[in-house]
């Protein structure tokens, strides 16, 4: 069994897919890590909308247009709805930190299935928000095409530790 440090070193971001479909119990497996993920208070305030049809994807391909995210076999769009999540006393919502978990326990999960993902954020929301019929007070917040990888992705390059921690105080 792997460790959770080696499953996060072997998570990276997969720019081609093979056109094999991704088995239903292997999409059922992530979005069950994803359903699973916590939240502030427990609001839960993420829906996890999963697009198959060459039709769909199309239309989400308006929003970021690159040929191999929609050629991935299936395409998960992470929406919130801020009203819905926890609110901090100076009213910050929560909403988008508990979509990000949802989409990082469902992305370490595809990579534990040997799926591939790649976090998307740079996208047209008023593209995605149509696309998906999204209601007044729903938001896109990320996407991930998922797939057997076709190819080896990108490896990871992050900072030293020494650079990003601090004990203490800054």
């Amino acid at each position: 069994m792997m460790s959770f440090l080696d499953l996060a070193k072997k998570r990276i971001s997969v720019r081609g897919y093979d056109s094999k479909p991704v088995p239903e119990e292997k999409l059922a497996e992530v979005l069950e890590a994803g359903r699973m993920a916590p939240s502030a208070k427990n609001s839960q305030p993420y829906h996890f909308i999963v697009v198959k049809s060459p039709e769909s994807k199309k239309a989400l391909g308006e929003a970021y247009p690159k040929d191999w995210f929609i050629s991935a076999p299936v395409i998960i769009a992470v929406c919130v709805e801020p009203e819905k999540a926890w609110h901090r006393s100076d009213e910050k919502h929560y909403a988008d930190v508990d979509g990000a978990i949802a989409m990082d326990h469902m992305t370490l999960c595809a990579a534990d299935l040997g799926l591939g993902t790649c976090w998307i954020g740079a996208f047209d929301p008023a593209l995605v928000k149509k696309a998906l019929n999204l209601p007044n007070g729903v938001e896109p917040l990320a996407m991930t095409p998922l797939g057997f990888p076709a190819d080896g992705g990108r490896p990871k390059n992050r900072k030293p530790l020494g650079d990003i921690v601090h004990r203490e105080k800054w």
